[in-house]
């Protein structure tokens, strides 16, 4: 599905570019771009093999990788093998003395780029093995090819798009007084594997403000019962072919104010300025301050507090961010979240959230579903 060969070729013209001879990557979505060695499943504790720190990829300008695993990675976690050869490291083997093996087997290297997914313990063995005055931080490299996303790319985020849409559609209808928001992160989670994503991108989120007494799914307000009336704000991710999703809508239990539908009707309004402004050549920054004015416009400035959105593909945020401090200029290709939101303490939350793509006309949207809010009457 995905062409990891050109991926490496484009790869190897960066390398040159910048003067590097060797790239190592740990388990991560820059190694999974390169090769298709898929990431596992993030969860809250650490699993630890035999020789852990041993596992990545070796990339060189115009020569295949090498990865070196430990043998319960080489074992469980290779479904499919990738290009390249594959050097296991046992249990009982020295794990140093194969890694610098392989290492120094990749010839001279005056300049060698790591990862920033990559153990301490790794780095400080490329230091002894290298010279710690060769080595240098390398996810840019990566970075900066993954940014602008082709069309299988795109393909597949509009797949982990449909996921959380369909979760959407069906949890909407639970938002009811007496729910918990607790109750609405199992139902969220439970559609979006039958939705078919993998997993969520992210800790699932389901909150109505940010005061320490809203009810939020992340708090010890979690399993308290909703009012009436009542705003819910979802923040949530599927995850398809490796590629991520990043949803958000806003559902209200019960009749709203009408000052939560005025507040709607201008976040709606920042939303369609930043889509309109993710052009090619825009500073992120710029475009982020277009997401801002009409909010500030209506007075309610303090009330949006973080950026517009973020880069996003195969991890759900990515460089470069959509945000005040970043001067990236944007290019066609490159995807991003548009996720304005107003939250007035003690009186209403809203927001929104959509993946955009950038494009000569303003942001394409890859989602399908709805921006209208819903009042469960």
């Amino acid at each position: 599905m995905f062409h990891y060969a050109e991926r490496r070729r484009r790869l190897s013209d960066r390398m040159r570019a910048e003067g590097v001879d060797i790239l190592f990557l740990g388990l991560s979505a820059d190694l999974e771009y390169l090769s298709g060695v898929e990431r596992g499943v993030p969860f809250f504790g650490q699993s630890s093999y035999a020789h852990g720190w041993v596992a990545g990829g070796f990339f060189r300008p115009d020569a295949d990788p090498v990865l070196v695993l430990p043998r319960m990675v080489a074992a469980f976690d290779l479904p499919v093998k990738p290009d390249g050869e594959i050097v296991v490291v046992n249990e009982t083997d020295d794990g140093f003395a194969v890694f610098e093996r392989v290492a120094k087997g990749l010839g001279q290297a005056s300049a060698v780029a790591i990862g920033d997914r990559v153990w301490a313990e790794t780095t400080l063995n490329l230091g002894r093995i290298f010279g710690f005055d060769r080595l240098r931080t390398g996810s840019s490299l990566v970075n900066e090819l993954r940014r602008v996303k082709t069309p299988e790319e795109l393909e597949a985020m509009g797949r982990a798009c449909r996921t959380v849409e369909r979760a959407m559609e069906a949890v909407t209808p639970r938002v009811q007084p007496g729910v918990s928001m607790a109750e609405l992160v199992e139902e969220v989670e439970y559609q979006l594997r039958l939705a078919g994503s993998r997993t969520p991108s992210f800790a699932t989120h389901v909150f109505t403000g940010l005061d320490p007494d809203s009810l939020d799914s992340s708090t010890g307000t979690a399993r308290v019962p909703m009012p009436e009336g009542m705003s819910v704000m979802f923040d949530f991710g599927g995850v398809v072919d490796g590629y991520c999703s990043d949803f958000g809508r806003t559902v209200v239990a019960g009749e709203s104010s009408q000052e939560l539908l005025d507040a709607y009707d201008v976040m709606l309004a920042a939303y369609e300025a930043g889509r309109a402004a993710c052009r090619p050549g825009a500073l992120a920054r710029e475009v982020d301050a277009a997401c801002r004015a009409p909010i500030e416009e209506a007075g309610l400035g303090p009330h949006f507090r973080h950026r517009m959105g973020h880069g996003i593909g195969l991890d759900v945020h990515e460089r470069p961010f959509v945000s005040s401090e970043d001067e990236t200029p944007l290019e066609a290709g490159m995807t991003f979240t548009d996720e304005p939101s107003i939250i007035v303490p003690n009186a209403f939350s809203v927001r929104i959230e959509n993946i955009i793509v950038c494009d000569e006309r303003g942001g394409r949207v890859l989602n399908e579903y709805p921006d209208a809010l819903v009042c469960n009457r």
